[in-house]
């Protein structure tokens, strides 16, 4: 991964056989980044995606292999403690050009991703929500 700043904005590249969550963790742990949006695209072999089922309050995951295009990376960044909590959606799509997405797991990325991260100047957290089982924004004094 390499990135540089500009502004209150980054643009970051991952790299061949990087993971981005892993990846975009360590970055916001070292640029210290509290929140932001993210976007991006770029090309991968293996991701993992999810669909929340509200009602069961479980995410159905699952893990897409081969050459795949990522047409659309979009999320936020908050934190829940101390530490970066990523919400990541991706959409993918292969030879067939149909699209397939979800929230995003884990992906690999096969040649390059392309990342523009804006940064917000506060903080938004995470509390559990016990109705949706989800980690919904908390909005801090």
């Amino acid at each position: 991964m390499e990135y540089r700043r500009f502004g209150t904005d980054y643009v970051v590249r991952i790299d061949r056989g990087e993971e981005v969550m892993e990846q975009l963790t360590a970055f916001c742990r070292a640029e210290g980044v509290k929140l932001a949006s993210v976007t991006g695209i770029g090309a991968t072999d293996q991701v993992v995606v999810g669909l929340y089922d509200v009602e069961k309050q479980m995410y159905h995951k699952e893990e897409l292999t081969g050459p795949m295009e990522i047409t659309s990376l979009v999320g936020s960044i908050t934190t829940a403690g101390e530490e970066p909590y990523l919400h990541l959606h991706i959409n993918v799509c292969g030879h067939d050009l149909a699209v397939k997405g979800g929230h995003l797991n884990a992906c690999r990325i096969s040649a390059t991703c392309e990342l523009t991260i804006h940064c917000i100047d506060g903080r938004v957290g995470r509390k559990h929500d016990e109705e949706t089982g989800l980690n919904l924004f908390q909005f801090e004094a």
